[in-house]
């Protein structure tokens, strides 16, 4: 567990490299020309705040449930966003997929801000049940100029480093001596939800 907590404080300057190295390789070559790879991928989920914020919200909750829930909930996220973003770029249908994804992240932030203890195989379905959903989404907006298993690539590892920067969230909420900071935190991922719902 000291691994992932050590791999969790450094994940917010693993994904601002991410996101500078996207930044720095979207800025070159012919813009007919370009072919969407990694770096096009990295951004999607940084730059969507519906996906951000859920994919943040993962893992702090899943810091908050702490044992394994602290992996198998993201990991179970991760593995359902491939198979999502399979079924989105085939052609594959999913119904209310935008209400579901803007809904995930009201429903992850009211799960902190309640301090939800669910089980880790409910909390794992769950979010499993969220990541498919994104997942389809990055599939079916992948750009029809893209390097299929490049974007997709891109997108994995910017939500395992957002996972990762969710955990080391929750780890160091879980060191202040506040009690509601995490509470307070949920709050405000549910709210980012709720705006997106309205918007």
């Amino acid at each position: 567990m000291r691994h992932v907590r050590d791999l969790a404080r450094t994940a917010p300057l693993v994904a601002l490299v991410l996101l500078a190295a996207a930044t720095a390789a979207s800025a070159h070559g012919e813009p007919t020309a370009h072919v969407h790879g990694f770096a096009d991928g990295v951004m999607h989920p940084l730059l969507g705040p519906d996906h951000l914020a859920a994919m943040l919200a993962v893992g702090l909750w899943s810091a908050t449930l702490g044992g394994v829930a602290v992996l198998a909930v993201p990991v179970a996220f991760v593995g359902l966003l491939v198979v999502g973003a399979i079924l989105g770029a085939t052609g594959v249908s999913l119904p209310a997929v935008e209400p579901v994804v803007t809904g995930s992240v009201i429903v992850l932030g009211l799960l902190i801000a309640l301090r939800a203890r669910l089980p880790v195989v409910p909390a794992a379905l769950l979010v499993a049940v969220f990541g498919l959903f994104h997942g389809w989404a990055h599939g079916a907006e992948m750009p029809s100029a893209s390097s299929p298993f490049a974007y997709g690539l891109g997108f994995v590892a910017a939500t395992a480093m957002l996972h990762l920067a969710g955990i080391g969230l929750g780890f160091e909420l879980g060191r202040i001596t506040w009690p509601h900071a995490a509470r307070l935190a949920g709050a405000c991922v549910a709210g980012v939800g709720v705006v997106l719902a309205l918007g």
